[in-house]
């Protein structure tokens, strides 16, 4: 028998204690040796085991029929035509599909509406009669609103904020829980508690309502196996009841009261039937949500009688446990931020919300509970708050910090990416920067958790290329994917963020409508599905998003020739020929959060309350276009590999919106219109800029650096691309001092002012210790995958997908002696190691099956090398600052 079986068996699933599919889920696996041909083997619901011969491993279609709902799979694989040794088994179910849902929708009977944030939760009860002779269970059940369940007063799962935020309209996952362990002969109880949630809670920066719907409700269905093999449904129905929960107030934005002296009310008759509208059910791709992590705090500051203050050591998402309540009556006030101020006391004043013109909006994150009887335990399960300080305030009863822990909250991605290397900056910059992903991580991709909470296209668009060498998040963002092409307005724009609680799309005479379809965000629906399927080899990512993405691009192809900028217009009545592709006529939000300027008492100027018609009306072309010409490009890429007919036309029109693009913002000594970092990055990024013109256009972006005091100027969209567009242009010297700038802007000046995030603008706490901004907003932390492609050296080739051909290139950074990383993709784990010593670098590498790797030397000799173990060692050029020290 042959060594070596596969392993990493997956479907394209998601699900809490076991994977929950689809009636036809795709099987993935990886393996130790370089195959085409495998076997599949498949037990279904205990029958004869099913065999069928596939070609590939990765994201390979059922090979036998559609399964039905509640089908349990065992299935394992091996090498065909050889004895190769099984894989493991591996196991998943499928989840009840939409046709065989019985149950009807059920939801509480409410008394009067104290208004959005405000209202409580209320409790739907079930109870049902089971025989002897049981052998299994499972719960399934969704909602319109956020819902935890318990059958026979225990908990059900480990899944956490269910069931996940989508665009309610039109997607809605359910879950799928093992509950055998809890249920028993004689009468049992289901009880699902639900709360406003993404459904029908507050929205954004500004608290706005969402507009999913106004009535919540629960679907729930136990089916129980007996022992005759028959089995017994139980769902919910017109014998539910209805109670007022002790969450007297829950809201995923403002924060959760719990009263425990709360008299239970009677139970009434829960409403069934026509009272929601609710869209198929369907099983997600995603991972879940889950507490990931416990801290308790590193600090406790008492700041006044009956006030503490705790930190617990790090930004991040999720929700105070409180083991100790005090005696019966105590009221205990929790409050949360990111900041504390002077006086060492907590302080969100920097997240306050304020539109030109009108007065601030205070932000808010409260969690209150009123202590009953000994023994219970608050945990605040029905929202969740970006923290790293909490405010404690009780009266008359001591505050035991043995008794508070930190539960921090987010998606449970698989691991795939590390870095370390001798440059302690460096790894803390990354670990602040993968802390700030994950925090803004809970189901969908947020910008920041705290002050708007909203899943920014922009922002994912930003990050996507960095997450999937952190994590396998390809579940994840086609869940998300979902929501955008749910959200898209049927003129083909793309809203800011997704799911679009504020409905623009059925409000399009809102003034925010006039600000959806802006460049670098609504690209996200080409360029997010493309770095998937680069990284992943998911064709299914590029097909399911290609309709959207041609709609979009259609809409930006269809702005630029019919609307131009106001100075175009003064400058000239008549547009050139050309001018028909430049995208300038619209709404863009630029560049975004670039350095600020600063008043004469050194304040910084936020261009938007300075002057906000100025910035709103300035010409944001050199940017749109530019994104006009990467979708319009990526989309010709994408229409050849799906075999679309518009391939060439796409190709074609991209090469048209270059050169309108050069035409109208590069000049001919290789200098841009607007000449600022950002712009000179995104172009040599994005391919705009001739080969003739490449060397002076790269200069003149160094120029502008030393002109800063060798320091960035780029904000939002470029800075991600900032370091590799140096490096990759030999100046990789000028990268790594950027890196290693400390003084503002600079990402080791967060480091040196304390941030265990990310923050949203580039002095988030200024020299004088004020906080500004969101002090969690990943964007800028998309600067760490040149840690992993450049310094540690290892990426995709050009032409690779799914990591099936890789280069390692190691850039050292001046002064370091050693980094290693890896990268566990769908071929494997790449492992890459090197070590500087009297002035020779040893690169080592480990290659898995199905992969080539091109290893490049410092001094520019190259290896070229298969599946297996690399080990290599060069002299170091002369002129490189590690070898001449």
């Amino acid at each position: 028998m042959l060594p070596h079986p596969p392993y990493a068996l997956s479907v394209d699933s998601g699900g809490d204690e076991f994977a929950v599919t689809s009636a036809s889920p795709r099987l993935s696996w990886k393996s130790r040796v370089d195959a085409r041909a495998w076997v599949v083997e498949a037990v279904i619901d205990d029958r004869d085991p099913v065999a069928a011969q596939v070609t590939g491993h990765r994201f390979i279609a059922w090979p036998f029929g559609a399964l039905a709902s509640a089908s349990r799979v065992q299935w394992r694989v091996r090498q065909a035509g050889t004895d190769a040794a099984w894989s493991a088994p591996a196991y998943f179910e499928v989840g009840l599909l939409d046709h065989d849902w019985t149950a009807e929708w059920i939801s509480p009977v409410e008394s009067a509406d104290p208004g959005y944030g405000q209202r409580s939760a209320y409790v739907l009860t079930g109870r049902f009669d089971l025989p002897d002779d049981i052998v299994s269970a499972r719960l399934y059940a969704t909602a319109l609103g956020v819902y935890t369940a318990t059958v026979n007063g225990g908990r059900v799962g480990r899944d956490e904020l269910a069931p996940g935020s989508t665009s309610y309209d039109r997607t809605l996952y359910a879950q799928a829980h093992d509950v055998t362990w809890q249920v028993a002969p004689g009468e049992n109880r289901i009880e699902i508690e639900l709360s406003d949630g993404w459904f029908r809670g507050q929205v954004g920066a500004f608290r706005l309502p969402a507009g999913w719907g106004t009535t919540t409700g629960a679907r729930v269905e136990l089916h129980t196996r007996l022992g005759d093999g028959s089995v017994r449904v139980f769902a919910s129905d017109g014998t539910w009841t209805s109670a007022p929960s002790t969450m007297t107030r829950a809201d995923l934005m403002d924060g959760q009261t719990v009263d425990y002296t709360v008299t239970a009310a009677d139970p009434v008759p829960a409403r069934v039937g026509a009272v929601v509208d609710a869209p198929a059910i369907d099983w997600s791709p995603a991972p879940p949500v889950r507490v990931m992590e416990t801290r308790s705090p590193v600090a406790v500051h008492e700041i006044r009688d009956g006030v503490w203050v705790l930190d617990f050591g790090q930004n991040a998402s999720g929700w105070i446990r409180l083991a100790d309540l005090g005696a019966p009556g105590t009221r205990t006030a929790i409050e949360y931020g990111e900041y504390r101020d002077a006086s060492g006391d907590l302080s969100t004043e920097h997240l306050d919300s304020q539109r030109p013109g009108e007065a601030r909006l205070p932000f808010l994150q409260r969690d209150e509970v009123i202590a009953g009887a000994d023994g219970d335990v608050f945990e605040p399960r029905h929202t969740v708050h970006g923290f790293q300080y909490a405010r404690v305030t009780r009266t008359g009863t001591p505050l035991d910090p043995a008794s508070v822990t930190m539960q921090i909250v987010h998606t449970d991605f698989a691991s795939t990416g590390s870095f370390a290397g001798s440059d302690d900056d460096l790894n803390r910059l990354h670990r602040i920067a993968d802390w700030s992903f994950r925090g803004n991580a809970v189901d969908v991709p947020t910008d920041c958790p705290t002050r708007e909470r909203l899943a920014w296209t922009g922002d994912y668009q930003v990050f996507a290329p960095t997450a999937t060498r952190l994590y396998d998040v390809l579940g994840f963002t086609r869940k998300w994917l979902q929501s955008v092409r749910d959200d898209q307005l049927d003129d083909g724009r793309i809203t800011n963020f997704a799911p679009d609680g504020r409905r623009i799309k059925h409000h399009l005479d809102d003034q925010f409508a006039m600000m959806t379809g802006s460049s670098g965000w609504g690209d996200a629906i080409v360029a997010v599905p493309w770095e998937m399927y680069l990284a992943y080899g998911d064709r299914a990512v590029l097909e399911e998003n290609y309709g959207a993405m041609v709609r979009w691009v259609e809409w930006a192809l269809e702005q630029a020739r019919s609307s131009r900028h106001h100075a175009r217009v003064q400058a000239s009545a008549e547009p050139a020929p050309f001018e028909q592709y430049l995208w300038d006529g619209t709404f863009h939000w630029g560049e975004w959060t670039e350095p600020k300027q600063r008043d004469a008492d050194g304040n910084p100027i936020d261009p938007i309350q300075h002057n906000p018609m100025a910035w709103f009306m300035a010409d944001k072309g050199e940017t749109g276009t530019a994104y006009l010409h990467r979708s319009t490009a990526t989309l010709a890429r994408i229409a050849m590999i799906l075999g679309r007919p518009d391939a060439a036309q796409y190709a074609a029109t991209s090469q048209r919106v270059a050169d309108a693009w050069r035409k109208a913002y590069l000049r001919e000594d290789g200098t841009t219109v607007t000449d600022t970092q950002a712009a000179y990055v995104r172009a040599l990024s994005f391919g705009l800029i001739p080969d003739s013109l490449h060397g002076a256009a790269v200069e003149r972006l160094v120029g502008l650096i030393r002109a800063a005091g060798t320091h960035l100027g780029t904000g939002f969209l470029a800075t991600g691309d900032l370091l590799p567009v140096l490096a990759d242009a030999g100046r990789a010297d000028v990268a790594y001092e950027l890196l290693a700038q400390r003084t503002a802007p600079s990402w080791l000046y967060m480091l040196d002012r304390g941030a265990t995030t990310v923050w949203e603008g580039w002095e988030g706490i200024d020299e004088r210790g004020v906080a500004h901004d969101s002090l969690n907003h990943y964007s800028k932390g998309a600067v760490i995958r040149f840690l992993h492609t450049h310094t540690l050296g290892l990426r995709q080739d050009d032409d690779s997908i799914a990591w099936e051909k890789v280069v390692v290139a190691p850039v050292p950074a001046p002064g370091m002696t050693w980094a290693r990383g890896s990268h566990d993709g769908p071929q494997g784990e790449i492992a890459v190691e090197w070590v500087i010593e009297d002035g020779r670098i040893r690169i080592a590498a480990d290659i898995p099956a199905g992969t080539t790797a091109v290893v490049v030397f410092p001094d520019g000799t190259t290896h070229e090398t298969g599946p297996g173990r690399f080990e290599h060692s060069a002299a170091l050029p002369a002129s490189d600052p590690v070898a001449s020290r």
